[in-house]
């Protein structure tokens, strides 16, 4: 598949992925180009379209990181990115996300919205499947502690 086509296929699930991470729109588009701009200078062999899938979320997942904890980034202050809802619970939802960790709102975004299981989505961390499970426990935790404040 060349790059284009990937982008066509993949490109919605790789920016979700690093804006789940970062909550930046900026910071998801440099990831975004970074994970296409490898994925066509490396080329690599796939197995199957899951094997490319995974391949992508797992740069994506590491390219989020290592931006993410940059001393660079550490030292700015982000714009807010304005969005309107259609409904409140959505805004409610999207800001009770926003004050998560990073390393929730990736298991979050690839567990509910990628719809991966624990398994799958600790290979693709690279985090062991029980860290992965104690961190959604946590998140959901957390999430309904924010939500529960909203109301």
């Amino acid at each position: 598949m060349d790059t284009e086509s990937a982008v066509e296929r993949y490109g919605t699930m790789v920016y979700r992925l690093a804006y789940a991470q970062l909550r930046s729109r900026q910071d998801a588009d440099d990831v975004f180009q970074e994970v296409f701009l490898r994925y066509h200078r490396a080329a690599p062999p796939f197995e199957s379209e899951e094997h490319r899938k995974a391949w992508l979320l797992r740069v994506t997942a590491n390219r989020a990181n290592s931006l993410a904890v940059s001393p660079w980034r550490k030292r700015s202050v982000p714009l807010e990115d304005v969005y309107s809802y259609s409904q409140p619970e959505e805004s409610g939802l999207d800001a009770a996300l926003a004050q998560l960790p990073p390393k929730y709102r990736a298991v979050i975004h690839l567990y509910y919205y990628e719809g991966y299981d624990t398994e799958e989505t600790a290979r693709i961390l690279g985090r062991k499947p029980s860290t992965v499970r104690a961190q959604l426990t946590r998140a959901r935790q957390a999430l309904a502690r924010l939500l529960k404040e909203d109301l």
